[in-house]
């Protein structure tokens, strides 16, 4: 656990109270929470997540996963989950590392390993048991924010390393399959990065369909299987979510933020919104504006 108390050692100097930092470095994010949090629902990205101090429970419907510093969260795609941390005080905090996946670097490992056959039916989320020699590269990956003139060079090289370490670990079959351009998670994936970039706006089925290359009960049927929930309920969660987060951090009034995610009806957007984050817009805010700790995503 050595490596474990300096990772937190590192990530609490950079984190000094409740919330997230982005960093120097794109796709690394270090997280912090004083107190456990209430379960908050939001899109995770494909990423790795280590926990050095404390513990953090997600769901994505009926499954629910605890992980902490001898374990690690490897979500392969953008997925919908509740969150909340279980462990976290002011002497002991929850500090977490988060390591988004570079799908181009892992294709290209993947492509150096050989051809393997990928196998079928892979969880997109999971938990598995911490790996030293895992924790030691983040630790050199998040070191480098002390020397943010070798970032450029050097954290392109631990990030591979990271993808690497993963790759031949218990979770590589999954990122093999994600990595075949007709397996169903790559397809679902394709899915979802349509619906992201274009979720204010009127999607039909069959363009996102064909968007992943598939047919829409095909679509329908392994989309549910993977996330939980159909396409259109998945772009439902990220106006809200994105909703959310301007009246939040830009002050827009929730009339405002319902017409800029999609909403043409007033009434609609205040039914959903209350279904999904349980009070209207208006109550949601103030309780989030009184509790900063409430606040933490990943």
């Amino acid at each position: 656990m050595y490596k474990h108390s300096e990772l937190a050692a590192q990530i609490a100097r950079h984190v000094a109270r409740t919330g997230m930092a982005d960093t120097a470095i794109s796709r690394l994010s270090l997280f912090r929470a004083d107190e456990p949090t209430m379960p908050l629902p939001t899109v995770y990205e494909a990423s790795l997540c280590l926990i050095a101090q404390g513990s953090k429970r997600v769901s994505l419907a009926d499954q629910c996963l605890t992980y902490d510093a001898e374990h690690y969260l490897l979500v392969s795609l953008d997925l919908p989950l509740v969150g909340h941390v279980t462990q976290a005080s002011s002497e002991a905090p929850y500090l977490c590392a988060k390591i988004d996946i570079d799908q181009s670097t892992l294709a290209d490992l993947i492509m150096e390993e050989g051809e393997r056959a990928p196998k079928a039916n892979q969880p997109a989320l999971a938990v598995y048991r911490s790996d030293d020699d895992l924790v030691d590269a983040a630790c050199r990956l998040v070191r480098l924010l002390d020397r943010p003139e070798g970032i450029p060079a050097l954290a392109p090289l631990i990030e591979r390393e990271i993808l690497y370490r993963l790759l031949t670990g218990p979770h590589g079959p999954t990122l093999r399959y994600m990595a075949v351009a007709d397996s169903h998670l790559s397809q679902v994936s394709r899915a979802i990065s349509t619906i992201r970039s274009a979720f204010d706006q009127c999607l039909r089925i069959d363009e996102i369909a064909a968007a992943a290359g598939m047919s829409p009960s095909s679509l329908h049927a392994h989309f549910k299987a993977v996330t939980q929930m159909t396409p259109l309920e998945y772009q439902k969660q990220l106006r809200l979510q994105e909703a959310r987060r301007l009246m939040l951090s830009e002050g827009v009034s929730a009339g405002s933020a319902g017409f800029a995610v999609g909403y043409d009806s007033p009434s609609q957007f205040s039914r959903e919104y209350s279904r999904l984050f349980g009070a209207p817009p208006r109550q949601d805010i103030l309780r989030l504006q009184n509790s900063e700790s409430i606040l933490m995503p990943l």
